[in-house]
């Protein structure tokens, strides 16, 4: 059910990179926050690799941490 709907199945992405955060503003809320794989329709797998990504980014600084 959810890889009909997983971003990355069907645009044939294979890696997430944390560089390309024009991808992973998708997965976050208004608020900054991680959304849920219920609300993104990921598999397991792409979710923990967004979720990796996104904490990277933040990390370097191309993500914010929190949207006032």
């Amino acid at each position: 059910m959810s890889s009909q709907h997983d971003f990355f199945l069907t645009n044939n992405i294979k890696f997430v990179d944390y560089k390309d955060t024009e991808i992973l503003y998708r997965f976050l809320s208004p608020a900054g926050k991680i959304m849920s794989r219920k609300r993104t329709g990921l598999s397991a797998k792409n979710q923990r690799a967004v979720s990796n990504a996104i904490k990277r980014a933040r990390f370097m600084g191309l993500v914010p941490y929190i949207e006032s």
